[in-house]
């Protein structure tokens, strides 16, 4: 397993198990199954995994696979999921999800805790669930006034090693958290060749995840590559129920000559879509989005081989597929 510098943290190996497949977002397994995936990918060298509350029971597997007892250096993650709350609850909410999160996977401290909501400019409207932005987004001066000294605190009491953010808020605003100070540690970014956020995008603007990416890079940023498969869009076949309206069957829909493409080669869409995004500048480890063991070797797999050569990648950005959709 190769590794490489992730912001501060030293030698984290180029991807990261995530846990939004062990806790069944992207389709059914078990208890048993994810345990034996989480072992597996820890055996063959994957050093960090990213978890979150959202990601359904992914941080109690964690706790029951090791038992508070993690394999000396593996390193964690998680997320806390904020919104909008009042001015003067933030720091009390996020130290409570931090408590929480601790506690099912049974540890004393993160090494990484991100903001799960996005970011938004103050008095933003979302062009699609503006009804519920209080929940899914922060606005910039409660994240400038409040987020980042909650953090910065748990920093320098030991419980957290390092913060970040999710960087699929409104791009001008992510940009600008970028490159403010106090900046964060590292970001969780989209790395995908559709260059789609998918359903989690709520704003009109288009997204710009290559220049998210860009500016952490100039920044010192480490970047966490998510979506590579985009929720499965990039795979033979989803493998779940979707919402007929959703982005992830647009998407699916749009990708037909990258299968094409991949069918030619005769090479499965999964693996090429990890090999390409393993291969996007910046992406320092990318995070799996697998459920059992079997798509885990896949990836695995992707990952020795490595990223796709120089002519792979222009074949497959000949196909030009990552013009920005509609909300």
């Amino acid at each position: 397993m190769h590794t490489q510098d992730l912001g501060p943290i030293e030698a984290v190996s180029r991807v990261t198990l995530g846990g939004g497949g062990l806790g069944e977002l992207w389709g059914e397994t078990t208890p048993a199954e994810a345990i034996a995936t989480l072992n597996e990918a820890v055996e063959a060298g994957i050093n960090l995994i990213d978890t979150a509350p959202l990601y359904k029971n992914c941080e109690a597997v964690i706790g029951a696979a090791f038992q508070g007892r993690p394999p000396q250096g593996l390193r964690f993650t998680s997320k806390v999921y904020l919104g909008s709350p009042p001015a003067g609850e933030v720091a009390g909410r996020i130290e409570a999800a931090l408590a929480a999160s601790l506690a099912a996977m049974r540890l004393e401290r993160l090494d990484l805790y991100f903001l799960h909501t996005n970011i938004c400019p103050d008095g933003y409207i979302y062009a699609r669930g503006a009804h519920r932005q209080a929940n899914f987004a922060t606005f910039w001066s409660l994240y400038r006034d409040e987020v980042i000294p909650a953090f910065e605190r748990l920093k320098a009491q030991g419980r957290i090693g390092a913060w970040g953010i999710t960087a699929t808020g409104v791009p001008a605003t992510i940009l600008q958290a970028l490159a403010a100070e106090p900046r964060p540690q590292v970001c969780q970014a989209v790395s995908n060749l559709l260059d789609s956020i998918g359903d989690m995008r709520s704003y009109a603007e288009p997204p710009q995840p290559r220049a998210i990416i860009a500016e952490a890079v100039r920044q010192g940023v480490g970047v966490m590559g998510i979506r590579a498969v985009q929720a499965g869009a990039l795979t033979r076949a989803i493998d779940r129920e979707l919402h007929p309206r959703s982005a992830e069957l647009a998407d699916y829909a749009r990708a037909a000559p990258y299968r094409a493409l991949c069918e030619a080669w005769g090479a499965d869409p999964a693996l090429v879509a990890h090999r390409y995004a393993l291969g996007m500048e910046g992406v320092d480890t990318l995070i799996l989005g697998v459920k059992n063991r079997e798509e885990l070797r896949q990836c695995l797999e992707a990952e020795r081989l490595g990223p796709l050569s120089a002519e792979e990648v222009a074949a497959v950005d000949a196909l030009g597929l990552s013009a920005p959709q509609p909300v």
